[in-house]
């Protein structure tokens, strides 16, 4: 047995061109951790969590991540802060599919 959920967690995320494709990594009664796949050329749309930090995880790639009227590349491995109540997003602009985990505290209600 394994402690690592990521491998098997991310090998049936394939997303097409424009597609994003996610799966539950965590999910408990305080934290939300889920694993994102941008296929070239997709956008996770911006959105905020007004009771809830989000943290980007780039594990794999380079995403360009949307925060107000901020875009930034990040690459693998990199993290990013999002605060509460800020809008933010995320887009491929590779030819690579890139993969990023989100993780949410507290859960969203």
């Amino acid at each position: 047995m394994t402690l690592d959920s990521y491998t098997d967690a991310v090998a049936d995320l394939e997303p097409a061109d424009g597609e994003v494709e996610s799966t539950e990594l965590v999910v408990e009664d305080d934290v939300l951790v889920k694993a994102f796949a941008l296929g070239p050329g997709a956008t996770l749309e911006p959105h905020e969590h007004g009771d809830s930090t989000n943290v980007f995880h780039v594990l794999e790639g380079t995403v360009t991540v949307l925060r107000d009227d901020e875009r930034e590349e990040i690459e693998a491995p990199g993290v990013v802060l999002n605060e509460r109540g800020v809008e933010h997003g995320a887009e491929n602009e590779t030819a690579e599919t890139v993969i990023f985990t989100a993780s949410l505290c507290p859960l969203p209600s």
